[in-house]
């Protein structure tokens, strides 16, 4: 048996579901830091429309990779895998446990176990991709994934016209597919991981989503997207609550509509994370009230 003991509790699990403040809880408890694995919550102009912490959060407990970014750097798996390994190597120096947290599955698994290496796309391949996507919209973009690369299919948050280009980029350069680029052999970790994923009934999780999406616009997310627009071809803005309002103002919807495409769109993301964290088996999956009992079983 391993004398390590060194442990990152990763708490896991769908948008809105309560993840904050559990990690909070935790990080107190364990007197230790938290590293954020939300991919949209490292761009510092997203204060509202991603849901990072609050201030009042932010100051309960030191976190890392939240706020750190511009929506105008381009930022990837990859350097976020390097990146949060360096921030757990010095952190564990002087913690036994860190918590790490958050929705983005394909940012843990690179924590977890990492990736094969990527190849570079040629500038004539990445044209080629964004031509497509540009001339025959997402659709296209769907349906040639769906046709090359199935099992990607099922696991990528197919709104997302960035990933499905840069699936679609490794598929038409090397004639194989995105998944299978995906770390097969998991790399060894100098850490012991343990996974917390929550659970919540799914008509009490769409409650909250839709309640959360109306207190977002109380707070001033059409401001936020509005101040966002010369940026909106960006990978960061190319996200749930972001895309939906650059329409509105497009004059493509009214504002109504855009919300109730937010909400709907959000309830779809979190369905999605639902279906990536079910391949797992390492979770251990709790309900958001059971504080005492996950303590417990991290020991």
């Amino acid at each position: 048996m391993s004398m390590n003991t060194k442990t990152l509790i990763i708490i896991l699990g769908p948008t809105a579901i309560g993840k904050t403040s559990l990690s909070i809880k935790l990080a107190k408890h364990y007197n230790t830091q938290i590293i954020s694995a939300d991919s949209r919550q490292f761009y510092k102009e997203l204060k509202i429309g991603a849901a990072p912490p609050s201030e009042k959060e932010l100051s309960e407990v030191k976190h890392h990779f939240i706020h750190n970014l511009s929506v105008t750097e381009d930022y990837n798996v990859g350097r976020f895998e390097k990146d949060a390994l360096k921030k757990t190597e010095k952190l564990f120096k002087k913690e036994e446990k860190i918590v790490m947290v958050g929705g983005s599955g394909l940012y843990i698994d690179a924590i977890c176990k990492g990736f094969d290496k990527m190849p570079d796309i040629p500038e004539e391949i990445r044209s080629r991709v964004i031509d497509l996507y540009k001339n025959n919209g997402i659709d296209f973009l769907q349906s040639e994934l769906k046709e090359n690369d199935q099992t990607y299919f099922n696991e990528v948050d197919i709104q997302n016209p960035q990933r499905l280009m840069r699936a679609l980029e490794v598929i038409y350069l090397t004639g194989n597919t995105f998944s299978n680029f995906r770390k097969k052999e998991l790399k060894k970790r100098s850490f012991n991981i343990v996974k917390i994923g929550l659970k919540m009934d799914r008509e009490d999780l769409y409650n909250r989503i839709n309640k959360r999406v109306d207190i977002m616009i109380q707070d001033g997310l059409i401001n936020e997207v509005k101040s966002l627009l010369k940026y909106r071809e960006k990978n960061s803005l190319q996200t749930v609550g972001y895309k939906e309002l650059f329409e509105y103002f497009d004059g493509k919807s009214s504002q109504e509509e855009a919300v109730n495409m937010i909400k709907q769109n959000t309830r779809r993301f979190a369905k999605r994370q639902i279906s990536w964290f079910k391949r797992d088996i390492k979770i251990q999956y709790f309900s958001t009230d059971q504080t005492k009992e996950i303590i417990k079983f991290i020991g």
